[in-house]
C-alpha cells in the first residue's frame, strides 16, 4: 500500500503545483525525495541522479504549465521526480517491476512522458522538434529540454544546440550539472563547465541572481531585454557562458539547483522569453542521502537496499560475465602491450574499472560518444594498436554507420565486445540487446562470436586478442554464468562450432545430465528410443544452457537431442551443422536475438544453400516486438525463450513431419 506523503499524495498533474505557496513547494520537495528513497530502496533503480533533480523539477513544474507546455527529459536517469509529479505515486512501488512502471520515459506509460528516452543525448533534438512543430501549427506552448552534464557532451546534443541557435526559436535547455554521470565525466566540455562552476564569486551567485531577477519589470519584452543584457553579464565575468551565447543562446547560470526560491524565480522569468535560453543548474547527485552524496557513482544504479544500514548488498554466487570479462582483459593486456580498451562512459557497467586502474595509460573513456568511440578505435587499429571497443549491445546500435563505414569497409581489426546482449531485465526495451546479431551480420568482413559461459568468454577474449584479420565481435548476456554444461571443451577456432552431444549419449561428463525417469524398469533410456525421434538443437551464446536443459527434458519424452554450441554466427560452421542436421533429420535453432536477420534465419538459408532445404528447421528467438521490462527469469519465458519453448518447437517439428514420439 502506498504511504501517505501529504502534499505529494494529492498531486495528479504538474499544474497542481500552481496552487502551492513557496513553503508548501519546499515541503513537496522533501516528500518527493522521501518517496524516491522509500521506493527505490525496495525496487532498485537509478538512485543518486534522481535525488539530485528534486528541487529543479519542483521549480520547473511550479513555473511552467505542463500541459500544454512540454518538458523533454534525457534518458530518464533523472526523471523519477517527474513521474511522481505527474500522478504516478500510487504505482511508484512497481518501478522497474514486471508490468509495472518503467525506469525510463515511455510515451505508452503516460501522456506527459512527451518523448521516450533510454539512451543519452536525445532531449535537445526532440525538444527542438516539438518547438518547430509548435511553430508550424501556430500554438504557443513552451518547450523545455533537460539534459545532464554527461549527455550534453554527446555529438547529437551539440548538433541540436547548433541547430536551435540557428533557428532562434523559443526553447529552453536546462543543463542538470551534477559534475558526474555514471562514471567521471571526461573531455574539454567537462573542463569548461568546471571552470564555470569554480568561479570565485559563485558562492554568492544565487543571492545576486535572485536580487537581479526580482528587479526586472514586465511586460515580457522588457523582461527579455533585462535578462539578455542584465543577468548573464552582470553576474559573470566576460567569458562566462560565451560558448553557449556564441551558439545563439542566452546563458543563465551557474545557479544552485537546490535553491528552490531562486530556481522558481529563474524559471518563471525564463518562461516569458521567446528565444533560445540555456539555464545552467548545479545539482548534487544523491542529495539528501549522505552516503549517496559521498559516493554517487556507487549509488547511481542500485538494487534493493536497507535504508538504515546505508549499504548495497553484495552479490555472491556464480561468476558474473562482466567481471570475468574485466579480469580477462587485464590478463591479455598484460601479455600484449599493444592492447588498449575503450569505453563510452561505462567503465563499471562493462567491467573495465579494474583495467583503468591497472593500465591507466591504455584505457580510454570517450564519454557518451559511441560514434566517436568506434571511429577512434578504427584509427587506433590503423595505427598498429589492438583496440577493444567495449560497449553495451544496445549502445553499439548508435554507431552502426561507423562500424560499417570506418571499420568494416577498411577491414580494420577492431575488437567489439558487447555486454548486455539479449534481454537485460528491469531496464526494458531501450536497453535490451535484442538486435546486434541482425544489424551486424549483414556487414561484410565482420566475425561474430557468442560465448556459452564464463569459461568460454575468457577463451574468446584470448582469441580476439590475437585476431588481426579484420573486425571481430563478441556478445554475452547480463548476469551470472551458469555452470550446468558438460565439462569437455574444444579450443576456439575461427568459424568452428562445438558439439556438446546429448545428455544421455553426448560427449562430456555426466554434469547437468538428466536422471532416467524410468530407472526402476531396469531398461536403459537409450535402448527404448525410436531412432527417428532425433533432433539437433543448435544454440548460440546465452541460449546454449537452455538448449541443454531442453535436451534433458526431451530425453524423458523419448527424443534424443544433439546440442550444438555454434560459437560463431559469422562465419557459420555450416559443415558441422549440416552434418548434425542430416543425422538427426530436424533442426531447432535458439538465439537471444530477434528472428529477422538473426542466427536461425542464417542457419536455415545456409542449409537450403547446401541442398538440405528438406530438413525442417524451427527457429526459437525473440519476438518481432519490443519486450517490456521485468526480471530476466520472468520476461525470457514470456518472450519465448525457455527450455519449454524449445521443447515446443521440437514437438511442432515432429507434428508437422508426422514423426511419432514414443
Amino acid at each position: 500500500m502506498t504511504e501517505d506523503y501529504g502534499i505529494l499524495s494529492q498531486i495528479v498533474s504538474p499544474t497542481d503545483l500552481h496552487k502551492l505557496d513557496r513553503q508548501q513547494l519546499a515541503q513537496l520537495a522533501r516528500e518527493v525525495r522521501q518517496a524516491i528513497l522509500d521506493n527505490v530502496s525496495r525496487t532498485g533503480g537509478h538512485f543518486s541522479s534522481n535525488l539530485g533533480t528534486v528541487e529543479l523539477t519542483v521549480a520547473m513544474y511550479a513555473s511552467y504549465s505542463v500541459p500544454p507546455d512540454k518538458v523533454v527529459w534525457d534518458t530518464g536517469h533523472q526523471a523519477y521526480p517527474h513521474k511522481l509529479l505527474t500522478g504516478r505515486l500510487p504505482r511508484f512501488h512497481t518501478l522497474r517491476k514486471h508490468k509495472g512502471i518503467s525506469g525510463f520515459l515511455s510515451r505508452k506509460e503516460h501522456e506527459l512522458d512527451f518523448f521516450g528516452a533510454g539512451h543519452a543525448g536525445t532531449a535537445i533534438s526532440a525538444a527542438l522538434g516539438f518547438a518547430a512543430a509548435r511553430d508550424q501549427i501556430g500554438t504557443k506552448e513552451k518547450v523545455v529540454a533537460v539534459a545532464g552534464d554527461a549527455s550534453i557532451a554527446s555529438g547529437m546534443s551539440w548538433e541540436a544546440l547548433n541547430h536551435a541557435g540557428e533557428m532562434g526559436t523559443d526553447i529552453c535547455v536546462v543543463l542538470n550539472d551534477n559534475r558526474m554521470s555514471i562514471a567521471p565525466n571526461v573531455g574539454a566540455l567537462h573542463n569548461y563547465l568546471a571552470r564555470l562552476r569554480s568561479r570565485p564569486d559563485f558562492q554568492d551567485l544565487a543571492r545576486r541572481a535572485k536580487s537581479v531577477i526580482e528587479k526586472i519589470p514586465g511586460p515580457a519584452h522588457r523582461i527579455a531585454a533585462g535578462l539578455r543584457h542584465g543577468i548573464t553579464h552582470y553576474l559573470a565575468p566576460e567569458d562566462t557562458g560565451t560558448l553557449f551565447e556564441e551558439m545563439g543562446f542566452e546563458y543563465i547560470g551557474p545557479i544552485d539547483g537546490h535553491d528552490l526560491p531562486t530556481m522558481l524565480d529563474v524559471f518563471r522569468k525564463v518562461r516569458e522569453l521567446d528565444y533560445p535560453v540555456f539555464v545552467h543548474a548545479l545539482t548534487i547527485k544523491g542529495k539528501g542521502y549522505e552516503v549517496a552524496e559521498d559516493d554517487s557513482r556507487k549509488w547511481h544504479g542500485v538494487g534493493a537496499f536497507d535504508v538504515e544500514a546505508q549499504e548495497i548488498p553484495k552479490k555472491g554466487g556464480a561468476p558474473m560475465f562482466t567481471q570475468v570479462f574485466g579480469d580477462a582483459m587485464i590478463e591479455v593486456a598484460q601479455e600484449d602491450p599493444r592492447i588498449v580498451a575503450i569505453t563510452a562512459a561505462m567503465p563499471d557497467g562493462t567491467g573495465l574499472t579494474g583495467f583503468s586502474k591497472e593500465l591507466p595509460d591504455r584505457y580510454y573513456d570517450v564519454g557518451i560518444a559511441e560514434q566517436h568511440a568506434v571511429t577512434f578505435a578504427a584509427g587506433l587499429a590503423a595505427g598498429g594498436v589492438r583496440p577493444f571497443c567495449v560497449v553495451y549491445s544496445t549502445f553499439l546500435q548508435r554507431a552502426f554507420d561507423q562500424v560499417l563505414h570506418d571499420v568494416a569497409i577498411q577491414n580494420l581489426p577492431v575488437r567489439f565486445v558487447m555486454d548486455r546482449a539479449g534481454l537485460v531485465g528491469d531496464d526494458g526495451p531501450t536497453h535490451h540487446g535484442a538486435f546486434d546479431i541482425s544489424y551486424l551480420s549483414c556487414i561484410p568482413n565482420i566475425v561474430q562470436m557468442a560465448s556459452r559461459d564464463a569459461t568460454e568468454l575468457r577463451e574468446m577474449i584470448k582469441f580476439m586478442a590475437g585476431f588481426d584479420s579484420g573486425p571481430i565481435t563478441l556478445r554475452y548476456p547480463r548476469g551470472a554464468s551458469e555452470d550446468v554444461l558438460p565439462e569437455s571443451r574444444t579450443s576456439i577456432q575461427l568459424g568452428k562450432a562445438e558439439i556438446l552431444g546429448s545428455p544421455c549419449v553426448g560427449a562430456g561428463s555426466d554434469k547437468g545430465s538428466s536422471k532416467d525417469p524410468d530407472a526402476a524398469s531396469g531398461v536403459p533410456v537409450r535402448s527404448r528410443l525410436n531412432p527417428s525421434t532425433k533432433v539437433a538443437i543448435v544454440a548460440i551464446g546465452s541460449m546454449v544452457v537452455d538448449a541443454w536443459r531442453a535436451a534433458e527434458a526431451l530425453l524423458a519424452q523419448g527424443v534424443v537431442a544433439t546440442v550444438v554450441n555454434a560459437r560463431f554466427i559469422k562465419p557459420l560452421d555450416i559443415e558441422t551443422i549440416a552434418s548434425v542436421a542430416t543425422e538427426c533429420g530436424a533442426v531447432v535453432t535458439v538465439e537471444e536475438n530477434v528472428r529477422s536477420g538473426g542466427f536461425g534465419q542464417q542457419v536455415r538459408d545456409a542449409l537450403a544453400g547446401m541442398g538440405l532445404d528438406h530438413v525442417p528447421v524451427e527457429i526459437v528467438s525473440l519476438p518481432d516486438a519490443f519486450v517490456e521490462h521485468g526480471a530476466q527469469p520472468l520476461i525470457r519465458p514470456e518472450a519465448g525463450l525457455s527450455p519449454e519453448a524449445i521443447c515446443s518447437a521440437v514437438a511442432k517439428i515432429h507434428a508437422n513431419t508426422k514423426i511419432r514420439m514414443v
